[in-house]
């Protein structure tokens, strides 16, 4: 299971490095790609800085859950990886609820089976 949670920890990072990518850089393009049905398109110019700066945040939920890797002790690299992976959660369903629903499978519930596979190792 240690090997399932780790799988899963990975790949919620690259998720939030793809979202950072996303925000941050391809926000007129991939951004109104993805984006399209919660924000009307002559929106994504005038938003530019508010998304990349929200960008920055998933990079830093993204290095969090990397840097858990990195953490020799077993009961901290859990309890990093844990709060780093209830953040991505939460705000997950935050945006579910706020923005549009497909966040919540893209993003929270990605997070939570992550979550669980951490508590079960």
């Amino acid at each position: 299971m240690e090997l399932v949670a780790k799988i899963l920890i990975a790949l919620v990072a690259l998720e939030h490095i793809y979202i950072l990518w996303m925000e941050m850089f391809a926000w007129e393009t991939k951004g109104k790609e993805v984006f399209k049905a919660a924000l009307p398109a002559e929106m994504f110019k005038p938003t530019k800085g508010l998304a990349a700066n929200q960008g920055l945040y998933n990079g830093f939920l993204a290095a969090g859950l990397i840097w858990s890797f990195f953490i020799e002790d077993p009961k901290w690299q859990t309890n990093v990886s844990l709060f780093f992976l209830s953040c991505v959660a939460i705000a997950g369903i935050y945006g579910a609820i706020s923005a549009t629903k497909k966040i919540f499978f893209v993003q929270a519930l990605p997070a939570i089976f992550a979550i669980i596979a951490v508590l079960l190792k």
